[in-house]
């Protein structure tokens, strides 16, 4: 899977995109607020180093996701 952080304008918060190898979006959600049903992406149990990432993650740059 790759993450991609999105930088909002005006009113418009900042998005990460989850997308799977194929770069079909599975995940949408607020950078600050924290992403539900993790499981459905494996990602259970690893919230605080997915938030960690997310934190650290550059506006615009597709990154391979690796927790």
């Amino acid at each position: 899977m790759y993450i991609i952080k999105v930088k909002g304008k005006a009113k418009i918060p900042d998005y990460i995109q989850i997308r799977d190898e194929n770069f079909v979006l599975v995940a949408y959600f607020r950078a600050d607020r924290p992403m539900k049903n993790m499981e459905k992406f494996g990602l259970e149990g690893k919230e605080e180093e997915l938030e960690a990432l997310i934190n650290a993650l550059p506006f615009g740059k597709l990154q391979k996701l690796e927790l």
